[in-house]
């Protein structure tokens, strides 16, 4: 009687142990295939997988913060920065002392700039050609520095009181500045063609005088011009203003 029922308490047993791993085998296939569902569901590239919200869609552009970080975007700032630099690196050009210097209504509103004078200045007074009756008046720079021919000589022929007018048909844009070595120059007219002139007479001697920059006057010494011959000279005696060119002076 006794063996009977250790019998059936190891049966009772045995059995309960059998549906204890069934339960538990039962668990884990239930949760491996929950587990494969998951990552089927995970893996990209199935019919069943539903993209991303932001995985097709540009990225925004706010400011352009997103998008100004490609290369594309960017290119066109590297230029305009470089193109700066080379600007500033070129910097202004320096402008032509003469071309600087203008003559605005009998003024110079240029840079200041000593005169040209019998100081710092050597003349020539050398008979031409042509025009016939006509001289040019050069003067040379024999200084360090750069001096400014203003407006017009005042020439003297030997004794006279008064200076010759200028032809203003002549009047340059702007003040001649001659360069240490260089020269500026005049047009002389000593007298008329066809002998229209009057009170006329002969000289070996001229003098010129030269004027400043307000056009009050004559400033700094004079400058004798020797000449190898008399010279005739009578009432249409006029000059033109200092020219950069001889051609220029001789025009008129």
């Amino acid at each position: 009687m006794r063996h009977l029922r250790l019998n059936r308490a190891a049966r009772t047993s045995a059995l309960g142990t059998a549906a204890l791993i069934a339960a538990l085998s039962l668990t884990a296939c239930q949760d491996g295939g929950q587990a494969a569902a998951d990552a089927s569901v995970a893996t990209p590239g199935t019919s069943d997988t539903q993209p991303s919200a932001d995985a097709g869609a540009p990225a925004p552009r706010a400011g352009g913060a997103a998008g100004s970080d490609s290369g594309e975007d960017s290119a066109p700032d590297t230029g305009q920065a470089s193109g700066s630099s080379s600007g500033s690196a070129t910097g202004p050009t320096k402008a032509d002392p003469a071309a600087a210097t203008r003559q605005d209504g009998g003024k110079d509103t240029g840079p200041v700039t000593r005169a040209c004078d019998g100081g710092n200045s050597k003349v020539t007074l050398t008979p031409v050609p042509r025009p016939l009756n006509h001289m040019l008046l050069t003067v040379t720079n024999t200084g360090s520095t750069a001096c400014n021919a203003y407006y017009y000589p005042f020439l003297r022929f030997g004794e006279a009181q008064s200076t010759p007018p200028v032809i203003e048909e002549s009047k340059p844009q702007a003040v001649v500045t001659v360069l240490p070595g260089e020269s500026a120059y005049a047009g002389v007219m000593t007298s008329s063609a066809d002998g229209s002139g009057t009170g006329g007479y002969s000289t070996r001697k001229a003098v010129v005088h030269f004027q400043g920059r307000d056009g009050s006057g004559s400033t700094g010494p004079s400058a004798n011009a020797p000449l190898s011959k008399a010279v005739y000279v009578d009432s249409t005696l006029a000059v033109t203003y200092w020219q950069t060119d001889m051609d220029d002076a001789l025009v008129y």
